[in-house]
């Protein structure tokens, strides 16, 4: 997924036109809730009280709300994915694939919303560990960054939780090829100075 920087959701939206309508659909719904609009990490993002709890994203196949605490959530349609099992703790995401999908649920999609929202009252929320670990850098990234002083200086920008995700995202591959095509992918987010998951958080 190529990350675009963008200052605005309107920018956001411009950026990924073939989800136009869908995007811009959703938008309208979250804004009617009491949740303040913010880019972070170049996706729109909604909170209460500086606490993420929707973000919206735009893929090839699909738009998606993310529910930051989604874990917490009743889900009574069945309808929410974890991205990343086994990573992604509470985070989780509602994937639509047209327009139409989007109006059929717009009023779920609010109950949603606003479960979640009422769940950010309550503190429910899942903290996550980012007390520093051991770094093991892979070899092929070590490579790379001995190879870069500009993208050295940019990895080590991060912090040590981020450093171990791109780590380990590299070190979990089994084959040779499938460990380069990850490097070639996070080479430009290591630059733009983003980690590995953050979009899922």
């Amino acid at each position: 997924m190529e990350i675009i920087k963008v200052k605005t959701v309107e920018e956001f939206i411009h950026h990924h036109d073939d989800h136009k309508k869908e995007l811009e659909f959703l938008r309208q719904l979250i804004q009617e809730t009491e949740l303040d609009e913010h880019i972070k990490w170049f996706f729109p993002v909604y909170c209460l009280n500086n606490k993420n709890v929707l973000g919206l994203g735009s893929f090839k196949k699909y738009v998606g709300i993310w529910f930051y605490q989604g874990v917490f959530l009743s889900d009574p349609l069945g309808v929410l994915v974890n991205a990343q099992e086994g990573v992604t703790k509470a985070m989780r995401q509602w994937r639509f694939s047209s327009i139409e999908e989007i109006v059929k649920y717009k009023s779920a999609i609010i109950q949603y919303c606003e479960e979640a929202i009422q769940n950010q009252k309550d503190g429910k929320e899942i903290k996550i560990d980012r007390r520093k670990k051991e770094l093991i850098i892979p070899d092929l990234l070590m490579t790379e960054l001995k190879k870069n002083k500009n993208f050295k200086s940019q990895f080590e920008a991060l912090s040590n939780y981020k450093q171990r995700e791109y780590c380990n995202y590299i070190i979990e591959a089994k084959r040779e090829q499938t460990k380069l095509k990850r490097l070639e992918k996070i080479i430009p987010m290591i630059m733009l100075g983003v980690g590995l998951n953050d979009k899922y958080k």
